[in-house]
């Protein structure tokens, strides 16, 4: 049943332009002279792959935003950089996963050679084989894998998506499920939307059933990032999220909490940035849930004007 009140698209569309406002003013702090020596590195570099992930589908969404114009100079300066490559492996907990985004999401032209050098040197390190990778990191390094277009020795998804976690999690209590692990599958599954996610309507019913009371306890939690990529997963399983009791509860809850500056200021609210918080620490506490939401947005609105999973620019079917 649709729970759609008055006024709910109408909310979505100012977030959606909101957010991106926000993005499109600000993305530039991370490539600058200010960013770099303010931000610490690692986070600064996750937040670029992240930039570099929504200005793809951004291109998909809205190709003739100007905002996109801005968010899409950002990540190809960062990409010319001679030093990023040497920055995505100073902390070695994320550095071949980031190495791996970091060729996956490279623009066209942007970096020469070495998105491809790169590639080369995670398949020589064994990288792009299973070796003793959970079958979500699996799922992860063969989603970037294939837009970098390397070779590699993963599972097909459907394999990978048998062996998950999300396959299994209709009979596991919601509280002891880790909402990134659930919503992250799901978005490589079907490439965020772009592609069907190769289930069953069975399989996708059942998941759709956990995202949704994810969702709910999301929102009873004030999680505003989490619900931003639970509210994407409903549409990636089929559903419009402003059509459900919990997805268009998070739309609601996103556009009250939604700064005047358009950023969601803070990943929860028990994080939110405070009323005397420095521009430097606001953006901290505000680019990740206002990244999200962008994303979310963007391939949600995109989505439903097209009257479902958008198929533009992506290979569409099954996950193989």
């Amino acid at each position: 049943m649709s729970t759609r009140s008055a006024g709910l698209d109408e909310a979505v569309t100012s977030l959606s332009a909101g957010v991106r406002h926000w993005i499109g003013q600000h993305a530039g702090f991370l490539d600058s002279p200010a960013g770099r020596a303010e931000l610490p590195v690692t986070p600064r570099v996750k937040a670029l792959l992240q930039l570099a992930l929504l200005r793809r589908h951004w291109g998909y969404a809205a190709p003739d935003d100007p905002l996109l114009t801005e968010v899409t100079g950002v990540v190809e300066r960062a990409w010319g950089r001679p030093d990023f490559p040497e920055l995505l492996t100073l902390d070695r907990r994320y550095a071949r996963q980031f190495e791996l985004m970091y060729a996956a999401l490279a623009p066209v032209g942007a970096g020469g050679d070495a998105p491809g050098a790169v590639v080369a040197r995670l398949a020589a390190d064994g990288y792009l084989a299973p070796r003793r990778k959970s079958p979500y990191l699996q799922l992860e390094a063969r989603y970037h894998a294939d837009l970098a277009g390397a070779e590699h020795c993963f599972a097909s998804y459907r394999e990978l998506y048998e062996t998950s976690v999300p396959a299994r999690a209709a009979a596991m209590p919601v509280p002891d499920l880790d909402v990134c692990v659930v919503t992250h599958t799901v978005f490589y599954l079907g490439d965020f939307g772009l592609r069907d996610p190769g289930l069953t309507e069975e399989e996708r019913g059942r998941l759709l059933g956990v995202v949704e009371r994810l969702t709910e306890r999301c929102v009873g939690l004030g999680e505003w990032d989490l619900v931003g990529k639970l509210l994407l997963a409903q549409f990636c399983l089929g559903a419009d999220p402003l059509g459900t009791p919990s997805g268009a509860a998070g739309f609601r809850m996103l556009a009250e909490v939604q700064a005047p500056g358009g950023a969601i200021p803070g990943r929860s609210v028990v994080r939110r940035a405070p009323a005397d918080a420095t521009p430097v620490d606001f953006f901290r506490r505000s680019y990740q849930a206002t990244l999200v939401t962008a994303l979310a947005t963007l391939i949600v609105t995109s989505g439903r004007r097209a009257g479902g999973l958008s198929t533009a620019g992506a290979t569409t079917g099954g996950a193989r």
